[in-house]
């Protein structure tokens, strides 16, 4: 074929590669469309459902959206004197709550880890068992932390220990599938040369991966911990102790024990405040080597 041929068919071929990518952008266009459509359509009709089998319509309630916080802030506002006595009284359940926070990430975080070393390919004690540790981990996150209270609480009665149970069974779902992802990413040279010496399954972990995702893997348990404080919190409302079921009992009496529910909001939001701090500051000093 002659060079004038072949520059004549050029533009035929560049304008067949534009009609061809046009209608491809045209085509995404139009599905990105019609899955936008039935998104809207499926939360319409969820949410007409949902206010159907209200006690109450959403719209007729929504005009007293503030009367609770504006009762709540009222009666705080005109017992203030009484403020720092309630902040002192209820600072024990707080910590009670930390606790629960604190143990749960800490089991949590080791059951994670054992996971997510037997989950990862190039890493796993046990290659033809991954897919059962990474269902096993995907149950852990997918059962909520409130249902397995609640079995908890039924078997074991309330209190904090069925709290911790559940938070650290749904933390080890959470941190062993971040831990793997993160573990795959390890470079393999020196647990190759650990398994050339001999080195246990055990003694390669520990001494050719851990210490190349160690500071990932307490960022991300650090991380855990916030998200793990307010957990208790909240799973004290089913019973579960901490500052949660103080909330509870406040909340329940309805006015005239409102200044103790903002003396509590008081304390949960100042201690959300100050470990999403502290732990941030660590976390960047982890993994980027400098304090935010």
């Amino acid at each position: 074929m002659t060079d004038a041929a072949l520059t004549g068919s050029t533009p035929l071929l560049i304008d067949r590669i534009q009609d061809s990518y046009m209608a491809q952008v045209r085509r995404r266009r139009m599905y990105g469309g019609l899955t936008l459509a039935l998104f809207v359509l499926l939360m319409a009709s969820g949410f007409m459902i949902a206010d159907d089998r209200n006690a109450g319509g959403f719209w007729d309630g929504w005009p007293q959206i503030l009367d609770f916080p504006t009762d709540v802030v009222s009666e705080a506002w005109e017992k203030r004197a009484d403020l720092p006595g309630l902040l002192a009284k209820y600072f024990p359940a707080l910590i009670e709550t930390i606790n629960i926070a604190a143990a749960s990430t800490l089991l949590g975080a080791l059951l994670g880890l054992v996971l997510s070393l037997l989950s990862t390919r190039g890493l796993a004690k046990w290659p033809r068992l991954i897919s059962v540790f990474r269902r096993f981990m995907d149950v852990l996150r997918a059962v909520p932390e409130i249902v397995v209270a609640l079995v908890l609480i039924f078997i074991l009665g309330g209190g904090p220990v069925p709290a911790m149970i559940a938070i650290a069974l749904h933390t080890a779902g959470a941190l062993g599938k971040m831990f793997s992802e993160v573990a795959e990413n390890a470079d393999l040279k020196s647990v190759e040369g650990l398994s050339s010496t001999g080195a246990t399954w055990t003694q390669r972990m520990w001494l050719g991966v851990l210490p190349q995702v160690a500071p990932n893997f307490l960022s991300y348990t650090l991380l855990r911990f916030e998200i793990n404080i307010r957990a208790s919190a909240i799973l004290g409302f089913v019973g579960a102790g901490g500052i949660g079921s103080e909330l509870r009992h406040a909340m329940s009496w309805g006015p005239g024990r409102f200044d103790e529910a903002a003396a509590i909001f008081l304390l949960l939001f100042g201690a959300i405040v100050f470990f999403d701090q502290l732990s941030s500051r660590y976390r960047n000093k982890l993994t980027k080597g400098h304090q935010a």
